[in-house]
């Protein structure tokens, strides 16, 4: 995963064309920085799975 596409795929969470989207343990810290850079980070929400994998989900209200 490139950089380009973790925005895509941000994009694509934050306007609900997806409804989660699954990062792989190798593409998550690629992910993640594109993330953090995000105005509206705090409405992600990250579940981590078992293998080091993490399934996000797009928030009506942020996070505290």
């Amino acid at each position: 995963m490139d950089e380009a596409l973790a925005a895509k795929q941000i994009d694509e969470l934050r306007n609900g064309i997806i409804s989660e989207l699954l990062v792989k343990k190798e593409d998550f810290p690629v992910f993640r920085a594109v993330l953090v850079k995000q105005p509206d980070f705090k409405r992600f929400h990250g579940i981590a799975q078992r293998g080091g994998h993490v399934i996000y989900h797009y928030m009506d209200a942020p996070r505290s």
